[in-house]
């Protein structure tokens, strides 16, 4: 799979998520990279910011984005076809969203996100 098409699997995934949802989203940007750190190379996505529910008033006057990063390389090395990889971002995506209104992982394989 090529950059072009793992760009397009996470657009994709992004446009299958409800738009009430995606409307509460604040101050995200969506990003996609070939590989996580190596302390981590095994990571599909990470979610880098303050999570809604720990933000105040004021909060976001000056911030900079929260950033939620997939991770092309170890998403197609763990899967073996396109369909895999397509429903491996989907639940990436999903996961780090997840992440940005508070939800952590613990609470995601509760709910068999995981």
């Amino acid at each position: 799979m090529t950059t072009q098409d793992f760009e397009e699997a996470v657009a994709d995934a992004l446009d299958d998520v409800p738009a009430e949802l995606l409307g509460l989203m604040d101050n995200v940007v969506f990003l996609v990279e070939d590989e996580p750190p190596s302390d981590d190379p095994e990571m599909l996505g990470v979610y880098e910011g303050t999570p809604l529910t720990e933000r105040h008033d004021g909060w976001a006057a000056g911030a900079l984005p929260d950033r939620i990063t997939i991770f092309k390389g170890p998403t197609l090395r763990m899967c073996q076809s396109r369909e895999e990889v397509l429903d491996e971002v989907a639940i990436t995506v999903v996961h780090e969203i997840a992440h940005h209104f508070g939800i952590d992982d613990r609470r995601l394989s509760e709910l068999g996100w995981d």
